[in-house]
Parts: C-alpha cells; sequence; structure tokens
C-alpha cells in the first residue's frame, strides 16, 4: 500500500474542505479512499477558522487549482492513450493497468472511457494464455528497445523479437508497444553545412546516384558533421562502405580542418585495403577539394567522385548515417565535454551501428551481419 506524507493529507484535506467538491470526487481524482480522506480530515481539520469572504476565495482557488491539475494529468493521459482509445475495451483495460502506477484508476477509466467496476472485473479474472504470453513478448520488447537505444519501432522490433525465438507477428508488437507507450525516439531535420564556396578543384560526379554496391569496398562515401558540447563543436568525418553501409573510417577534431577527412580516410583504407579503383564519393566541400586530399586519393588509387552543386541527394547515405546518429545518439543529452562526445560516438558506431543496429536496406540485418552474410 502506497504511504502518504504529512503534506500530502494537509494538502488533501485542504482541497476537500475549500474546494466546493464532494469529498467522493476529491477521493477519486487524488487516488485514496474516501473512509481514508475521512480520517484525514478529522484528524487535520483547521480550528482557526477565516471570514466568509476569505473562505469563498480560497475555495475558488483552490477549486481552479484542482481543476488545473485534473486537466493536465487528463491531458497528459490522452498522450499516452489517444491510439489506445480506439482499441477494445479489453485493451483499454490493458493500459489502465499498465500506468496505474502513474495515475489513479479511476482517473484512468474516466478518460480511457471504461468504468471501474469494468477494470476491476477484468483484473480479476485468471490471466490466460495469451496474457501470459504478452507479459513474455513485452518484457522482450522493453529489453530490446533499451539495446536499440529507443531506436526500433514495430517492423525492426518484430524482427529482433523472431530473431531471439520469439512467434510474434507485427500487429501484436505493434499493439504491445501503444499499450504501454514504447515509440521510437522522434528525429529532427537534418541540416546540411557544406562549404563549396571556394575555387579548389571538382571531381566529376561518378556514382550519379546509384549508391548500390555489389561487393564491399566498390563504393565509398564520405563527409562531415558537427555536434555540440559545453567546450564547443565536435567535428566528425565518417567514411562508408556503400555495400553494407558499414561505418570502415572515422575521426573526431575540435577544427573542421582537411586533416579531420585524411584521418578518416587513413583509417578506412588500413582497416580494408581496398582494391585500386574504388570510388570515394563525397560533397564539394573544401576539405574534399583540397589538394592533398586528393593527393591521398590519388596514392590510395581511390576514383574521386563529387555530388552536384547544392543537391544534399547525392550523399544521402552519409546523411542518413549522420541523421541517425544525431537521433539516436546526440540530440538525446548534453554534452559537458568533446571527451565525453567522442566515446559515445565511438560506442555507437563500433558497438552498436556496425555491429547491431537493423537497417531496412539490407533487409533488416546489421551491417557486419551482411557482409558475413554475402562473403
Amino acid at each position: 500500500m502506497m504511504k502518504h506524507t504529512e503534506d500530502f493529507k494537509q494538502e488533501a484535506v485542504r482541497i476537500a474542505l475549500t474546494s466546493g467538491l464532494s469529498r467522493r470526487r476529491v477521493a477519486a481524482d487524488l487516488g485514496v479512499g474516501l473512509s481514508t480522506l475521512g480520517k484525514w480530515i478529522s484528524q487535520y481539520r483547521p480550528t482557526d477558522l477565516v471570514s466568509a469572504p476569505q473562505a469563498d476565495l480560497a475555495r475558488e482557488n483552490e477549486r481552479l487549482r484542482l481543476e488545473n491539475r485534473i486537466l493536465k494529468e487528463e491531458r497528459e493521459i490522452l498522450k499516452k492513450g489517444y491510439p489506445v482509445l480506439r482499441e477494445p475495451a479489453v485493451v483499454r483495460f490493458a493500459f489502465v493497468h499498465s500506468w496505474r502506477h502513474v495515475w489513479p484508476v479511476e482517473m484512468l477509466c474516466r478518460v480511457m472511457q471504461v468504468s471501474t467496476r469494468g477494470y476491476r472485473s477484468w483484473h480479476a479474472r485468471p490471466t490466460s494464455r495469451r496474457s501470459r504470453g504478452d507479459m513474455k513478448v513485452l518484457a522482450h520488447i522493453r529489453e530490446q528497445y533499451g539495446l536499440s537505444l529507443g531506436s526500433y519501432g514495430r517492423p525492426r522490433m518484430t524482427m529482433e523479437l523472431k530473431e531471439a525465438g520469439l512467434v510474434v507477428g507485427e500487429r501484436r508488437v505493434g499493439r504491445l508497444m501503444r499499450i504501454n507507450g514504447i515509440r521510437p525516439v522522434r528525429t529532427r531535420k537534418h541540416k546540411v553545412t557544406t562549404n563549396s564556396n571556394h575555387r579548389l578543384g571538382i571531381a566529376a560526379n561518378w556514382l550519379d546516384g546509384d549508391f548500390v554496391a555489389a561487393a564491399p569496398n566498390q563504393k565509398w562515401a564520405g563527409d562531415i558533421t558537427y555536434i555540440w558540447t559545453a567546450e564547443g563543436w565536435l567535428y566528425l568525418a565518417v567514411v562508408l562502405d556503400l555495400h553494407s553501409r558499414r561505418v570502415v573510417g572515422w575521426a573526431v577534431s575540435d577544427r573542421m580542418k582537411k586533416d579531420l577527412a585524411i584521418r578518416a580516410l587513413d583509417m578506412a583504407v588500413n582497416l580494408r585495403q581496398p582494391a585500386e579503383g574504388c570510388i570515394f564519393h563525397s560533397d564539394r566541400g573544401s576539405q574534399y577539394c583540397a589538394y592533398d586530399y586528393q593527393k591521398k586519393l590519388q596514392a590510395y588509387g581511390l576514383r574521386p567522385s563529387m555530388s552536384g552543386k547544392g543537391n544534399c541527394y547525392d550523399n544521402a547515405s552519409v546523411e542518413t548515417f549522420f541523421k541517425s546518429l544525431k537521433a539516436e545518439l546526440i540530440w538525446r543529452q548534453k554534452w559537458s565535454t568533446r571527451r565525453q562526445a567522442e566515446a559515445a560516438i565511438f560506442q555507437y558506431i563500433n558497438g552498436f551501428y556496425n555491429t547491431r543496429r537493423r537497417h531496412s536496406y539490407l533487409g533488416g540485418i546489421s551491417p557486419l551481419a551482411f557482409e558475413a552474410k554475402v562473403a
């Protein structure tokens, strides 16, 4: 049984005595028993009575405060349970049961348009085999939701559960996620910030919008983005293999200079040892058009390719990676130091994106699993 503090009891008595609402309504809204509220009133009833005008004003203020608080709570419940309102009563009962530790059952039932008597009757029934199965599936959903950094919606979650040996369909997974308020994290619109106002050499667009590669190390793509920390900007350069969308090279710096892109390229070459003729595609940023960078590409036997002017879609694969990184990691918290952000990015790339994250483009498996499958 929930223990209430003295302050809570006194506030409940004050509301009951001054709001003008019935004690039964106040008890229901506060989630306490009617007899319990009566005991508190007899215990905490004030002995000094205020004047009639003051009492009327106090009652009106308390009534408005209570109504405002109730409306806010009902709005929060609707945010969580709006899709459930269209479901059968048993689904709404399950929603009430899932959130009963957050809001009073009476309030949940009122918002969900079901009776408290019907909820108690539903709750008293023996747990069915389907309900026990749902509880098992829900436990796996919560686990995989955490492991996926909150990024999986219904399709990818269903793939993950099937791989774990559960026999489930997308509709069932979607229903359990919806009832329990489990949603993939919303993303923001990605802003492209390429600086192409320079007089450096521009390579032809050999990729020409074709991001499909039949084998590893045939087509690479690179780009640079930035991440805000309390110490200032942290710049991130990456190289992706377009065959598997795997991040094969990356580097960070507190300055966006040409050596940043070169270090990411060096890492990719050392890791993959591509054959001569591999296409390296980038935007027209000054870091990629610089003489030193183009000289590196030539030394490694890579064929430079660049996007059309002002066309961010010509490097969509890397832009998609940046959007995933920021939605699933960067935008979720404030970064105190560049070192903290760098460590988190390293863990995201090597511990999740390359190794575990399911990619729709790859048929719902990770880049490493895709490479092993086609090897």
